[in-house]
C-alpha cells in the first residue's frame, strides 16, 4: 500500500492552529535549525556542482520524435513490430507515421529542436539533450514508479528522489522544506518518503495565486500573546517529544505541524510572486493564457531556489488519468501542451542564468518515457520505453551538446543507451552525492535509491 504523501492528516493547517493558539509553534521554535543530512557517508570526496534541483517533469510520455530527436520520414508507412507496447499486448504490425514538425538548428551548437520549442530552442546552448534513455516498464503508472524511485520492484515502498535527497543532504533552509512539489503529479509515489518516513515526503504547494493556504496569523492573535503561547508550549512540547519520539507517526505528524508553523515565518513572502517586476512575469509568460499557469510555477521555482529549497519538482499535465501528454489519438494533442511550456521553461533557463543561478542549480526535464515511431489510432503515438529523451541544464552540465541517440525511426536507444538510474546517479553526482553508497539499512538489509552498476552520465557533465 502506497504511504499517504500528505502526512498532516485530516486537520486543517487554519483549524489546526487557531484552535491550538499556533499550538505547535513552539515546537517549530525550539526545532529552528538547518537539518543536517543523515547519510554523511554518502557525501562524495569532490565538490558539489549543484545546490539545488528544478525536475520538470511532463506527465504522460513526451513524443521524442517531435520534440528533440529529429527523424526524416523515409520509413514513414513501414510495417513495424508492435507487440508487447502500451495497452496492447497482441501480436500486430504497425505503420510507422510521418513527423509533421520541422526542426531548426539553434545556437552555436547548431542542435535542431522542433517548432514546438522555438523559445527552448533559443537557450539550447545551456542544455545537455540525452536522446538514448530508455527504461523498462511500458504503461504509465509503473513507469513514473520506475522514474521516481529507480526501482520496479513492490518489495518495498520504495521513497522518491526527492525524498533520498532530502534524507540524505537536510535542508538549507530552517523556514522552508527541502523537498517541495508544484502542479499536478501522475502519482502519489512521486511525493512519498517510502520506507525514509513521511517526514521526508514533498510538501506540495497548490496551483495558482496562493500556492499555500492558511499560512498568516490570526488577526486576533498580537505579538505578546504568541511570545506567551510559544514559552508555555516549548515546554509541553518537550515532555511531549520526550514520551513519544519512538511512535513514527506521531513524529512525522509532530514534524509536519513544525513544518506549518516554520512556513509562517518565510513562506508569505517566498510565494509571493507580486514583488517581481513585469519584465520577469513577461519572461515567464504570466499574464498569457497559456503560460500563466505553468509561468507561475516556474517562477515560484526560482525563488524557492534562492531560498536553499533542495528539490523542486514541477509536473505539467498531470492529475487526470494518465497525463494530457499521451497522445494516442492523434499527436497534435500535443501542441497545447507545448505551448504552454516552451516560454516558461526557456524564461526559467535565461532568469536563472542572468542572476547568476544556473551555474548551482541543475535543470531536468524528463517524462516517464517516449512514444513509438509507429501510429496508435491513425494519427497518435504508442508507449515507448525503449528509446526517448530527456534534457539537463546548469549545475555543471556541457551545454550545447547531444548525448547518445536513437535508431533512424526512434524506437530504441542504440548508441551510449542509458538507463533511468544513469539519470539519477547524475542528480546526485552533480548534489555533491556518491550514489553507490547513498543506502541505508532496513530489517538487515541494504537498500539503496540505484542499483548497483548505473553511473553518471559523463557525456553531459563539464567534469
Amino acid at each position: 500500500m502506497t504511504p499517504n504523501p500528505f502526512p498532516c492528516g485530516q486537520i486543517g493547517r487554519r483549524q489546526f492552529l487557531h484552535q491550538a493558539g499556533l499550538g505547535f509553534f513552539g515546537t517549530a521554535m525550539g526545532a529552528l535549525f538547518a537539518a543536517e543530512g543523515k547519510i554523511q557517508s554518502a557525501v562524495a570526496d569532490f565538490p558539489p556542482r549543484a545546490r539545488s534541483v528544478i525536475f520538470l517533469f511532463m506527465c504522460g510520455g513526451v513524443s521524442h520524435i517531435d520534440t528533440f530527436d529529429p527523424k526524416d520520414n523515409r520509413h514513414a508507412g513501414t510495417l513495424m513490430d508492435a507487440v508487447g507496447f502500451g495497452d496492447n499486448m497482441a501480436q500486430m504490425k504497425r505503420p510507422v507515421i510521418p513527423c509533421k514538425r520541422t526542426f531548426r538548428r539553434y545556437g552555436q551548437s547548431g542542435i535542431p529542436v522542433s517548432d514546438w520549442f522555438p523559445e527552448v530552442g533559443s537557450v539550447i546552448d545551456d542544455i545537455a539533450v540525452v536522446r538514448s534513455m530508455f527504461c523498462h516498464e511500458t504503461n504509465h503508472f509503473p513507469a513514473v514508479i520506475e522514474m521516481a524511485t529507480g526501482h520496479r520492484d513492490r518489495l518495498l515502498e520504495h521513497p522518491s528522489m526527492g525524498s533520498w535527497i532530502s534524507y540524505a543532504l537536510g535542508s538549507e533552509n530552517q523556514n522552508l522544506p527541502a523537498f517541495v512539489t508544484l502542479g499536478k503529479p501522475s502519482s502519489p509515489v512521486q511525493l512519498s518518503g517510502g520506507y525514509l518516513g513521511a517526514s521526508f515526503s514533498a510538501t506540495p504547494f497548490q496551483n495558482g495565486d496562493v500556492p499555500i493556504h492558511n499560512l498568516s496569523t490570526p488577526k486576533e492573535t498580537s505579538k505578546r500573546e504568541r511570545d506567551r503561547q510559544v514559552e508555555a508550549l516549548q515546554a509541553l512540547n518537550q515532555e511531549f517529544r520526550q514520551r513519544y519520539a519512538v511512535h513514527s507517526a506521531i513524529a512525522a505528524r509532530t514534524r509536519a505541524y513544525e513544518l506549518a508553523a516554520r512556513l509562517q515565518l518565510s513562506a508569505p513572502e517566498a510565494v509571493d510572486l507580486g514583488s517581481e517586476s513585469e519584465s520577469i512575469k513577461q519572461l515567464y509568460g504570466i499574464g498569457k493564457t497559456e503560460t500563466d499557469d505553468f509561468g507561475k510555477q516556474l517562477l515560484l521555482a526560482r525563488r524557492l531556489v534562492e531560498r536553499g529549497v533542495r528539490f523542486i519538482q514541477v509536473c505539467h499535465a498531470g492529475g487526470r488519468g494518465n497525463g494530457s501528454w499521451d497522445a494516442h489519438d492523434d499527436m497534435e494533442s500535443h501542441g497545447p501542451l507545448c505551448r504552454q511550456t516552451d516560454r516558461p521553461i526557456a524564461g526559467l533557463l535565461k532568469d536563472l542564468k542572468q542572476r547568476g543561478l544556473l551555474d548551482d542549480t541543475l535543470v531536468v526535464w524528463s517524462s516517464e518515457f517516449g512514444r513509438t515511431p509507429w501510429s496508435q489510432n491513425t494519427t497518435g503515438r504508442d508507449h515507448n520505453p525503449k528509446g526517448f529523451t530527456a534534457w539537463l541544464a546548469g549545475g555543471g552540465v556541457r551545454g550545447g551538446t547531444i548525448h547518445g541517440a536513437t535508431d533512424e525511426v526512434g524506437y530504441r536507444a542504440v548508441q551510449d543507451p542509458q538507463y533511468i538510474s544513469d539519470l539519477q546517479a547524475t542528480i546526485l553526482r552533480q548534489l555533491g552525492l556518491n550514489s553507490e553508497r547513498l543506502e541505508i539499512e532496513i530489517d538487515g538489509r541494504p537498500v539503496r535509491l540505484i542499483e548497483k552498476g548505473s553511473k553518471p552520465i559523463w557525456g553531459v557533465l563539464n567534469s
